[in-house]
């Protein structure tokens, strides 16, 4: 399910609302001018929720309540220099400076503050995508919307007035300091923190990064100090970017793949692209614009794109990996295989996504002894881990084709425990019972697939199959009907079939036009010709 909208037509915590009283799971992500967040739902409860080009406050955070000093918090970050795969809050654990429980907690804080500061986002857009997942988060969390809600309408209230004073974060203060000083005002330590951050030169956004503090707790502290007049706005920071700065390529890179992780393509190809505007031999956004091409099945731009990147050195096993499947698609499949042998050497021969991919191409080359044996070996790569839907498919599509029903019966039982919600699994798994003769095993598979998903048309044809070899011949029918409107090009045996159940109930004219159509679908269809002929001689 996806949905759609505009912020000015539907607040953020109705659309919340909806999520949680539909249990959904996936991803919200909210735009609002050049800013982009994003809320992420388990089964009604948001999991994880940030904001693109916010700096990650949790070291600040955590300086600030007492939990770490300032001076742990810096040699995390200098550890992050030679660690760039670990999140400041792993360093932080592994240094012994933190304690799991207490990241677990401060990282809920951070989750709750961001999507409070996203509730007082009252123009843009919003956009649901089922079933996505937060990219490498070991920490995620369960919490009911409807429990931020109040908080959220509160400060919701009181931005309405913060804003009349920081109407943007680009907004630049400086202190009235004979003034401050002539008052004898009491502040409090949080008002003099801030007060020794404004300097006429950082903008609100600077102050934010550098307090530590949350947007809606500093645009608080600046309102409240503005409207007594301790601070005056003198001007804006954005007439002082005289070239483009390495931040500002990060800002349309970030945005780029905001975008593509929510499916919004169009907009992520142009956030790429202006960063390789900004600098032309960044591969990290051709990468992406290769992956949006992939997403589109535009496979040769796609692949265009990923041998720009691979002609220079040090390209990563990724670009490799997704090279070959561009060459895939388009048939070049030697050359796909000699890719993902690419691949697999520069990840050391440990992804399991790569050696599974090396058995899908060797499968599709019609080796069938040697895809079978790309994918045994990919399995034990997954670890503790279940493998993906992927390996399960071609594993077991890998030893019917062997022959080996056995087999492929017992890796799609142990599928289905594994991805419970894969329609695509369960609809295998009923034909492999077809196969082996268990026609009510084939069906009860089939069922829970039409549960999980009873918009993909293979379900609905198998289920003809199984109703069609029974002899059930209407139930075939409306099995078959419901398959070619999903996909009117499923197969010429869907046609094949329809034509035969007409022919057998005497409506001979509707039996010749679906014999008609699988001929058209494939020319070389004996069967289909014969019954042609049969009926045309007999007029």
């Amino acid at each position: 399910m996806a949905i759609k909208g505009s912020l000015k037509e539907a607040s953020l915590p109705d659309v919340l609302q909806l999520l949680a009283m539909g249990k959904k799971t996936g991803c919200l992500s909210v735009n609002h001018r050049t800013n982009f967040g994003y809320i992420y739902f388990d089964k009604g409860r948001i999991s994880y929720a940030s904001i693109v080009n916010r700096r990650d406050r949790l070291g600040d955070l955590l300086v600030k309540n007492g939990i770490i000093t300032a001076e742990q918090l810096q040699a995390a970050i200098d550890a992050q220099d030679r660690h760039r795969d670990k999140r400041i809050g792993e360093l932080l654990m592994d240094m012994g400076y933190l304690s799991r429980d207490a990241l677990r907690q401060h990282i809920r804080e951070q989750i709750e503050e961001a999507v409070y500061f996203l509730f007082t986002w009252n123009q843009g857009s919003f956009n649901f995508e089922a079933d996505v997942q937060p990219d490498e988060q070991e920490f995620l969390v369960s919490i009911n919307p409807e429990s931020l809600l109040l908080e959220g309408a509160r400060r919701v209230d009181e931005w309405t007035l913060v804003e009349k004073k920081i109407p943007t974060f680009d907004i630049v203060f400086e202190v009235d300091r004979p003034k401050l000083r002539a008052s004898d005002v009491d502040l409090t330590p949080e008002q003099r923190a801030l007060i020794e951050l404004v300097d006429g030169q950082r903008d609100v956004q600077q102050i934010i990064d550098a307090s530590g503090m949350g947007e809606f707790e500093v645009g608080k502290l600046l309102y409240g100090l503005a409207t007594t007049g301790f601070l005056h706005r003198i001007g804006t920071s954005k007439a002082a970017e005289p070239q483009a700065s390495e931040g500002r390529v990060q800002e349309h890179y970030n945005l780029g793949v905001a975008f593509y992780k929510t499916g919004m393509f169009d907009e992520a190809v142009r956030e790429f692209r202006r960063a390789m505007e900004l600098k032309p031999n960044d591969a990290a956004a051709r990468f992406y614009i290769g992956l949006v091409q992939l997403r589109q099945e535009r496979w040769n731009e796609a692949l265009a794109a990923f041998e720009e990147i691979v002609a220079r050195p040090g390209a990563a096993a990724a670009v490799y990996h997704n090279m070959a499947y561009a060459l895939e698609r388009l048939g070049r499949l030697a050359e796909a295989q000699r890719a993902l042998h690419d691949a697999a050497r520069r990840s050391g021969g440990k992804n399991p996504h790569i050696q599974t991919s090396i058995g899908i191409v060797a499968l599709r080359s019609g080796d069938l002894a040697g895809a079978h044996e790309a994918l045994t070996a990919a399995r034990p790569l997954w670890g503790s881990r279940p493998p993906s839907p992927a390996w399960y498919h071609y594993a077991a599509l890998a030893a019917a084709l062997l022959g080996d029903l056995d087999r492929a019966r017992a890796v799609l039982d142990e599928a289905v425990g594994a991805h419970p919600h894969s329609a695509v699994l369960f609809n295998n798994l009923a034909v492999v019972h077809e196969r082996r003769n268990d026609a009510a095993a084939a069906a009860a598979a089939l069922d829970r697939a039409l549960t999980e998903d009873p918009a993909v048309p293979q379900i609905h044809k198998n289920l003809g199959d199984v109703a069609y070899r029974a002899g059930r011949y209407d139930e075939a029918v409306e099995a078959y009907q419901r398959a070619i409107k999903a996909n009117p090009d499923l197969g010429d045996d869907v046609y094949l079939k329809l034509g035969n159940v007409k022919f057998r109930q005497q409506q001979r004219d509707e039996a010749v036009k679906l014999w008609e159509r699988a001929l058209a679908l494939d020319p070389s269809n004996a069967i289909v010709r014969t019954n042609l002929d049969a009926v045309r001689q007999a007029l």
